[in-house]
């Protein structure tokens, strides 16, 4: 390790999305700061490595010939990075102006702080929940009485604050407390990775912190259309079941299926009167949160 920080961005063919990312890296790195940019193509078929070497020849490109997934790119982006800290970025993350710096202050002046997560913006500019308490039964409870957003998400206020996890479209990591835990778990191939992640930190000492003075666009990328969507879907609900059955009980599993289940489908029940609203998919999502390995999922497409 000698230098400040490593931008560490995973592409799963967003090649313009990617470009945007790179670009905003540079116009908002701090003055004084010492950094590399790591890119980690997962086997891109719309030619984002030649884009990336053509017009930002100073990041180094990671370039895989298979898909893996989110939790073992992250991971490898990390081990092969010098920075004491790593800023996790997906290819349509980008950020604003003072990020970087804000997520740096905040863990230079928590040193028992293991990773730090910005507020993330979706395309409109608009807040949304990047930060929650950790996942359960009683989170479950609040979920199905629709007291989710009062009691679990912690991504509120304007002050930096310790919360459970963050989302890790925009999370900078100290690699020592990375490497302590041993990175992230290539188990969870995409979804509740970082939550896992910001859970053995908490079982080995460390904190997560919740930046709000830390800004960055996340384009959300998900289809209502499930012909594309559900895979991800059956990914979701396979994952929080097995972040349940590592962290907590079968019984506690089981009940957080039936709780998750019963909330998505008055969700869809709801959606019946309301013009527009995405009845399919919170009717996949009720049928997949009780039998989460039914189906194809995101990593059974890509033959992992």
């Amino acid at each position: 390790m000698d230098i400040d920080l490593s931008y560490c961005v995973v592409n799963n063919d967003g090649r313009e999305y990617l470009l945007d990312c790179l670009s905003a890296i540079e116009r908002h790195h701090p003055p004084g700061v010492t950094s590399e940019t790591l890119v980690l193509d997962n086997h891109s078929s719309d030619g984002s490595v030649e884009a990336v070497r053509e017009n930002h020849p100073g990041v180094t490109v990671v370039a895989l010939d298979r898909k893996t997934g989110k939790a073992e790119n992250d991971s490898t982006l990390i081990e092969r990075s010098r920075g004491r800290y790593c800023l996790l970025l997906n290819e349509d993350s980008q950020l604003e102006e003072g990020a970087v710096e804000a997520l740096l202050g905040a863990l230079e002046d928590e040193p028992e702080a293991g990773a730090a997560g910005a507020r993330l913006l979706d395309g409109e500019g608009r807040p949304y929940a990047c930060a929650w308490r950790f996942p359960g039964v009683g989170t479950a409870a609040f979920g199905a009485l629709f007291l989710h957003r009062r009691f679990t998400v912690q991504s509120s206020g304007e002050d930096t604050r310790e919360v459970d996890w963050a989302q890790s479209s925009a999370l900078m990591v100290r690699r020592d407390a990375a490497e302590e835990i041993g990175y992230l778990d290539p188990e969870f191939f995409i979804y509740y990775d970082e939550c896992d992640f910001c859970k053995r930190l908490a079982e080995a000492g460390w904190s997560t912190l919740y930046v709000p003075a830390a800004r960055a666009i996340h384009h959300n990328q998900l289809s209502t259309d499930l012909s594309s969507g559900l895979p991800r879907i059956v990914e979701f609900h396979r994952n929080r079941d097995l972040y349940m059955r590592k962290h907590g009980s079968g019984p506690a599993a089981l009940a957080v299926r039936a709780l998750t289940a019963w909330t998505y489908s008055l969700r869809a029940l709801a959606s019946l009167v309301l013009p527009g609203a995405p009845t399919a998919v919170y009717l996949a999502h009720a049928r997949q949160a009780l039998f989460p390995y039914r189906g194809e999922s995101i990593r059974d497409r890509s033959g992992r």
